[in-house]
């Protein structure tokens, strides 16, 4: 694989293979995981949704209080790592963004971001997956609520508790007892409380903003509104939306086999993000 890097010593970006790749030990990134990133699918050398990733990376940027990114910078980026491994289709792009240099410590350098493109395979997800809830609970009024930074320890440490159960994703709940988010996705549900329509956690809730969540609500609709914890064991059909998921339908939570899966709205919201993704490639 081939990889691209800018700042950290590599000036404007260049491409390279990932084993010569160096970032200082120094970096931000590393020694606190002071940064920002965007994992974002290719197919035939094209990203998808781009616009909207970048955009994101720059909210969360803003929010972390990073100098802005260079998007411009980062899209040729992506556009010359995707170029220099054409055999991977589709591709993985992780985008990743960090303070720099910096202090063994949490004060910042005020030195240049570190820009880092890397591609990899992107596994087929399976048709249906089983999620476990765990014990611990997203803030939904933290600091970094909302933003997708690279301090991702908290999601490691969850997706492990639900592989230990033999779950292939891990749901939390807020602190105010709703339901919020994956570690890497965010979920639909349909049942009882919400009057058998389709729903999602709102913002305000925790979650991260998705790209795929937001355009299952542009193309096929959706409440958002805040489901109870205790809804959960009546739901009739749930889905996970990601870059990498797509819309995957949920089989069980916790063990629990719902009625449906997929049910008739998360056919219906397959069908239509499946026509219109592969339609626009930057919606």
């Amino acid at each position: 694989m081939r990889v691209w890097i800018a700042g950290s010593g590599y000036g404007s970006g260049r491409v390279m293979p990932a084993e010569e790749a160096r970032i200082s030990l120094f970096d931000h990134g590393i020694t606190v995981g002071d940064g920002v990133f965007e994992t974002i699918k290719a197919v035939g050398g094209r990203a998808f949704a781009l616009t909207r990733h970048l955009r994101r990376l720059a909210h969360s940027a803003e929010g972390l209080g990073l100098f802005p990114p260079d998007l411009d910078l980062l899209a040729g980026g992506i556009g010359e790592a995707l170029a220099a491994n054409p055999e991977v289709d589709p591709a993985r792009v992780r985008v990743t963004v960090t303070a720099g240099p910096g202090p063994l410590g949490s004060e910042r350098s005020g030195e240049s971001l570190t820009y880092a493109v890397a591609v990899a395979d992107f596994a087929t997800p399976e048709p249906t997956v089983d999620v476990a809830v765990v014990p611990w609970l997203r803030n939904e009024r933290g600091a970094l609520t909302g933003l997708k930074t690279t301090s991702y320890a908290e999601n490691v440490r969850a997706l492990d508790y639900a592989h230990r159960r033999g779950a292939g994703e891990a749901i939390f709940a807020n602190t105010a007892g709703n339901l919020c988010e994956g570690t890497g996705s965010n979920i639909f549900v349909a049942g009882p409380a919400t009057q058998g329509q389709l729903a999602t956690p709102p913002l305000s809730a925790g979650p991260l903003a998705g790209i795929t969540r937001a355009l299952v609500l542009e193309w096929f609709g959706g409440e958002q509104s805040d489901v109870p914890m205790s809804a959960l064991a009546g739901l009739t059909e749930a889905f996970l939306t990601s870059s990498g998921r797509d819309v995957q339908p949920i089989r069980a939570i916790d063990g629990h086999v719902l009625a449906d899966a997929p049910g008739p709205l998360t056919r219906k919201a397959m069908a239509v993000f499946a026509e219109r993704s592969a339609a626009e490639m930057d919606p």
